[in-house]
């Protein structure tokens, strides 16, 4: 089987784990799709993201089906799980948690805030997604305590930040930046002046690392890449639209423990 290539952030080379944040090269899709989609929730041929997502389950070291990655819909839920569910049972919520060495627990994106966690000491994993909604309600911090609930230490977990939109392509609406303004003045700091009068670009990554390092966790990392702005190597949700395109990929980002 190919294996496809993957980026990897340097705070999660810990013992005893596999990680990898995904790009779109190394699969068998095509066209808007080209080529390693993981979206199961696009229009893609159902097999082709199937043979995608049994590649990245390789890479991580997993059969295809204890690869789990949530049916995602922009919430502060996450869910600690301890064995595979069928394709057609994915629960309905945005972060996963896991002690279980056998499970490799993987989110998508295309634009959105793709988070890995580990707390290699106490052996327990998680991942989430994140977008402006579910960083703003607290889907990373939920991701934490389900960690915790599960024997992780908050000073002991990792975490990294995989592909995501950045700053200079994230433009907004008054009523989005208005909304984060009023929940906390100082989230004005997230948002620069836009060239189109009344709109500003929004640092969601900034935000982001931001609500982490309210934390106290061991460490963070950003990768720093801009889904938009990269296309050779990322899908982006946001460049799809202004192009007109049908539809878009999925990028996938996965952890898993090895023992």
């Amino acid at each position: 089987m190919t294996i496809p290539p993957a980026l990897t952030a340097s705070n999660l080379d810990l013992p005893g784990l596999r990680h990898a944040f995904f790009t779109r090269e190394g699969g068998v899709s095509e066209g808007v799709y080209g080529s390693l989609n993981g979206g199961v929730g696009s229009k893609d041929a159902p097999e082709r993201v199937a043979q995608n997502r049994a590649r990245m389950a390789a890479r991580v070291g997993v059969p295809a089906e204890r690869l789990l990655v949530p049916f995602q819909i922009h919430s502060a839920d996450a869910l600690t799980v301890s064995e595979p569910w069928a394709p057609k049972e994915r629960p309905r919520c945005d972060g996963l948690v896991t002690r279980e060495a056998s499970l490799a627990l993987g989110v998508t994106g295309a634009d959105c805030g793709m988070l890995l966690f580990a707390d290699a000491k106490a052996g327990v994993i998680g991942a989430c997604h994140a977008g402006w909604k579910g960083a703003f309600t607290g889907m990373i911090e939920a991701t934490v305590a389900a960690m915790e609930a599960r024997g992780a230490r908050r000073a002991d977990i990792h975490i990294a930040l995989g592909p995501a939109i950045g700053p200079q392509s994230y433009e907004v609406g008054p009523e989005f930046s208005a909304r984060f303004v009023e929940e906390d003045m100082d989230y004005a700091r997230f948002f620069a002046p836009s060239p189109r009068a009344g709109h500003s670009m929004f640092d969601l990554q900034g935000f982001i690392a931001m609500r982490v390092s309210r934390l106290g966790v061991a460490s963070f990392e950003a990768l720093g890449l801009d889904t938009y702005a990269d296309e050779a190597r990322c899908f982006s949700y946001r460049r799809s639209v202004h192009r007109r395109e049908p539809d878009y990929g999925r990028l996938v980002s996965a952890i898993a423990l090895t023992s």
